[in-house]
């Protein structure tokens, strides 16, 4: 005979919890696996992880209101005849024309050139609306290619050549019918109302040496004026970063796994991939190694939200940030303004992920004339110029309280580390102490 304890309430288990349950269930009665859009949601070491470590005596602060500290940054010096010149290290990721509507583009270009920074095109080509609002707009080169040509090649202010995402290493991404309009359709060459998946890898290239040469084309076909960028996801930092330089990037940008993405596996976004602050220090090592860094600029991203995200990325190392998810989120996206159509949806304004199925109401994440007509565009610009500027105004802040006068001062010295997780992946001392696990001795 079972016995029950009035007293103990029943126990669910760690392993399988309700949301796993709930997977399983719905695999059991679909057959299809998840899909779906923005990035990782389980908890993974961050830089919430480290402090900076502010000036006292041992180190002497800068006044805020007297004295300067430069937050510019130039990127594309090692070969382009034309770097660029950014006024912020936070740059736009890239998001495609397709993902998002031609509204919620139109704003990201607009608020980016306020704050003086680039922004990016992503899968999908450059619509001219995009290019019109940007001062600085990067290409992105991917493996589907779509929308690629010579002549918007050359309008760009500089050309990104995606690898992989941080979302989904090693993997391509989806763009479902219901987003595929006559305008996407034709800019991508694809048939209206199809479901289609971007390819997980170029096509006339499968190692450095070709990458060498596809990297020379695009500066021919540039006539060396566009620096030339190569992205890559967080899996293997140390060797994607040093086969890049080596294949000639002026520039490498690295995507951690909690960046997001438009649509792709729910295991790929959970199980793939590495947290971007185990990705800073080996791609710094990589370019300290071949006497590159600095010379060829490391942007870093997944999971930037402030500027002490900003300033801690600097101090491990990178030259600039990316921003994606948290643009959007400036933008209106998962507003609660809109919180009784979220739940129309079945999820709720901070849970809101199915950006794929197009139904978007803050109008940024759709293809639907009339949701995308709710977002204006030069309102959401403002939004996004003022956030930008909130976020370098922060990072100046931390800089000058660490002594610093330019935020490419900051170094792994300003930072101690609350975890021994932390303190292992980016290799910053465990806070009280003088040591870090791989290093050795108290």
């Amino acid at each position: 005979m079972s016995y029950h304890n009035p007293y103990t309430p029943p126990r669910k288990s760690a392993t399988f919890d309700d949301y796993t349950l709930a997977e399983i269930r719905r695999a059991a009665a679909t057959g299809i696996y998840d899909i779906r859009g923005a990035g990782t949601k389980r908890k993974v070491p961050h830089f919430d992880d480290l402090l900076f470590l502010g000036a006292s005596i041992s180190r002497y602060p800068l006044e805020g209101y007297r004295e300067k500290c430069d937050t510019s940054v130039v990127l594309g010096t090692r070969f382009a005849k034309k770097p660029i010149h950014l006024k912020t290290p936070i740059t736009i990721a890239g998001m495609s024309f397709g993902a998002l509507s031609g509204n919620a583009k139109e704003a990201l270009g607009r608020g980016a050139t306020i704050a003086g920074t680039s922004t990016t095109t992503g899968d999908g080509g450059m619509t001219d609306e995009e290019r019109g609002h940007s001062q600085i707009l990067v290409y992105q080169y991917l493996p589907s290619r779509y929308g690629m040509n010579p002549k918007d090649l050359r309008r760009a202010d500089a050309i990104e050549v995606v690898v992989g995402q941080g979302a989904k290493p090693g993997g391509g991404g989806m763009l479902l019918g219901q987003k595929i309009s006559d305008r996407v359709a034709n800019m991508r060459n694809l048939p209206k109302g199809i479901d289609q998946r971007s390819a997980c890898r170029h096509p006339d290239w499968t190692g450095p040496d070709d990458l060498e040469i596809k990297i020379m084309e695009l500066r021919e076909i540039t006539d060396w004026e566009k620096p030339i960028y190569v992205k890559v996801g967080g899996a293997r930092p140390y060797y994607d970063t040093a086969l890049a330089v080596k294949a000639g990037a002026d520039v490498v940008v690295l995507d951690g796994m909690q960046g997001g993405t438009a649509a792709t596996q729910d295991v790929f976004i959970e199980h793939v991939g590495m947290p971007i602050l185990a990705c800073i220090r080996p791609a710094v090592q990589a370019l300290q190694d071949l006497g590159m860094h600095r010379k060829v600029q490391l942007i870093v991203s997944g999971g930037i939200r402030s500027g002490a995200d900003v300033a801690k990325a600097l101090a491990l190392g990178a030259d600039a940030v990316a921003i994606g998810t948290a643009a959007l989120v400036a933008l209106g996206d998962n507003d609660p303004r809109w919180e009784d159509e979220y739940r129309k949806l079945g999820t709720t304004a901070g849970a809101y992920d199915d950006w794929h199925e197009g139904r978007d109401p803050a109008g940024i994440t759709t293809q639907d004339p009339e949701l995308a007509a709710r977002l204006d565009p030069i309102a959401a610009g403002r939004r996004l110029a003022n956030y930008l500027k909130v976020m370098t105004l922060e990072a100046q802040t931390i800089a000058r309280a660490c002594g610093k006068n330019h935020l490419h001062n900051l170094e792994p010295e300003d930072l101690c580390a609350l975890t021994m997780e932390a303190a292992a992946m980016a290799q910053i001392p465990l806070a009280g102490t003088s040591w870090y696990p791989g290093k050795g001795g108290f």
